[in-house]
């Protein structure tokens, strides 16, 4: 179990803008990630060191963003005016997750621009749709060379993940203490005013620390 990612709804002025703004505080670029035809979204992805990656995920005018659980959470936190959505641990085997939640694992895939397509699938959507605190379960049925995080650049970086939200009730969740999965990644714990999530993300850069 480790941290694989973290997921930042785009705002109202659409995917391509929003990843130019925060892109700019960043130093750097978000490249196309493609499309999630499952799920009726698509993506920008930033490379991270540690095989972790930042997306920046918008809703297309497809019917499957109304029907798949991913969709909604997405134009849910769109609809609020963007920001972040929830952070995503990849796992090597998700019965057990399965088992525990009573349900199986949505399949998932993603077009990239060049054609290549990514598979994984993926469980505990649900649970992020009713307690943002808590990150849903990845598991990467494509190569590691086509994990997203391949060609970071070194100087970029998770560092920090401030979430408002119980500890406790997290590490219930992932069935192990929070800091397990994050390794090199640290904690920050707020107490929610209002509703429970990540309040933001630090991100070490050439520029130093940003926080978003």
């Amino acid at each position: 179990m480790r941290l694989d990612h973290v997921s930042f709804a785009a705002g109202p002025d659409g995917l391509a803008s929003t990843a130019q703004r925060i892109g700019g505080l960043l130093g750097t670029e978000f490249v196309d990630g493609g499309v999630h035809p499952r799920f009726g979204t698509r993506n920008r992805i930033l490379p991270l060191a540690g095989n972790t990656y930042m997306e920046i995920v918008e809703v297309l005018d497809h019917p499957a963003s109304d029907k798949a659980p991913f969709g909604q959470a997405v134009r849910a936190r769109s609809a609020l005016g963007g920001g972040w959505m929830g952070w995503v641990v990849s796992v090597d085997d998700l019965a057990p997750f399965e088992a525990r939640l009573g349900r199986e694992a949505a399949k998932g895939n993603r077009h990239r621009p060049d054609g290549t397509e990514l598979l994984w699938k993926q469980i505990g959507i649900h649970g992020l749709i009713s307690d943002p605190q808590l990150p849903f379960f990845i598991q990467w049925d494509s190569p590691a060379e086509l994990h997203p995080s391949n060609g970071a650049n070194g100087d970029y970086s998770l560092a920090c993940l401030e979430i408002a939200g119980d500890p406790q009730r997290v590490s219930e969740w992932l069935g192990e203490t929070v800091e397990a999965p994050l390794e090199d990644v640290k904690v920050e714990w707020v107490a929610p005013n209002g509703t429970p999530g990540i309040v933001a993300v630090q991100l070490q850069t050439p520029r130093g620390l940003v926080r978003i």
